[in-house]
């Protein structure tokens, strides 16, 4: 019969495994092919298992579990405040984080003072993998977007001012549409140069993929 000493560090070498398996399925295969970020992919893997072993350690301290989440959440404010992350890699962030603390506090035996396994099982290993499926399978249902439309934005300059006048939207929308093949739903009018006759206009269009090329506006369309 194993002692509790061996147990607890088979239960542990196991939980690290899941957890840092699930997480290299999540940042590899649903968030990494469409963001193509090495930094943040390097990022998520090792906060999950920096996040995994920490929660480890303080929960064989005793530690309560709001104190550790919450020096968790002063720890990313700190680290990621001074730079703009995008909400999609902010999200991301937000479930490696969370689920390394769920693989990190699902203990599944506790060990008596003779070394002897004592308790009932907490968490069994396949209740601990169902749950990191369901994160995987949550991250799947997100990333499919069968139930929403992508709505992306571009700029194009525009040589037809006479139908930037407001009560010929319409038409301006008609012929944008004919000219990019592009299923645009609403535009923006931005500065217009008479001289040029030229206008910059933002269009907004639905798509298929995720376009993030003209989220900001530039300083000759204010």
């Amino acid at each position: 019969m194993l002692s509790g000493d061996t147990f607890r560090l088979l239960d542990l070498i196991m939980r690290l495994v899941i957890n840092t398996a699930f997480i290299i399925v999540i940042a590899r295969y649903f968030y990494f092919p469409k963001a193509r970020r090495r930094d943040f992919f390097f990022t998520y893997v090792l906060l999950g298992f920096c996040i995994f072993m920490l929660i480890h350690l303080m929960s064989d301290s005793k530690m309560k579990t709001g104190i550790a989440m919450g020096l968790f959440a002063i720890f990313c404010i700190m680290r990621y405040r001074t730079e703009s992350v995008p909400i999609r890699e902010m999200t991301y962030l937000f479930l490696i984080i969370s689920l390394a603390a769920i693989n990190g506090l699902a203990w599944s035996a506790g060990s008596a003072k003779d070394g002897a396994i004592a308790g009932p099982l907490l968490t069994s290993m396949g209740e601990l993998v169902l749950t990191n499926l369901i994160f995987v399978l949550g991250v799947w249902v997100a990333e499919a977007g069968k139930f929403v439309k992508s709505l992306s934005s571009k700029y194009v300059k525009y040589d037809k001012i006479d139908l930037i006048k407001p009560e010929r939207r319409d038409e301006l929308i008609a012929d944008l549409k004919e000219r990019t093949g592009l299923d645009i739903t609403s535009v923006a009018i931005g500065s217009i140069d008479f001289l040029k006759d030229m206008a910059l206009i933002k269009i907004y269009y639905n798509t298929d993929e995720d376009d993030e090329s003209a989220q900001k506006m530039p300083k000759s369309y204010e």
